[in-house]
């Protein structure tokens, strides 16, 4: 799933491919907002994007639609 975060006062946005889903993001910016703390997304690669809440801008959740590879449309 890809996740878009915007920064505040940041013209270029995170975007993190996640292989969590839809609610557990929306879970952890839920916790992140009431602790006050950072918003933290782990990548597919093992790393972890971490953005303090008092900066976030928006968080933008993608659908969980596979990427597609190749020319064709099937």
């Amino acid at each position: 799933m890809e996740v878009k975060i915007g920064v505040r006062s940041v013209p270029r946005e995170i975007v993190v491919d996640t292989e969590l889903t839809a609610d557990e993001v929306r879970q952890a910016l839920a916790d992140a907002l009431s602790s006050g703390g950072f918003l933290e997304v782990p990548d597919d690669k093992g790393g972890r994007v971490m953005v303090p809440v008092a900066h976030l801008g928006y968080v933008e959740i993608g659908g969980a639609e596979p990427r597609r590879v190749g020319f064709n449309s099937f």
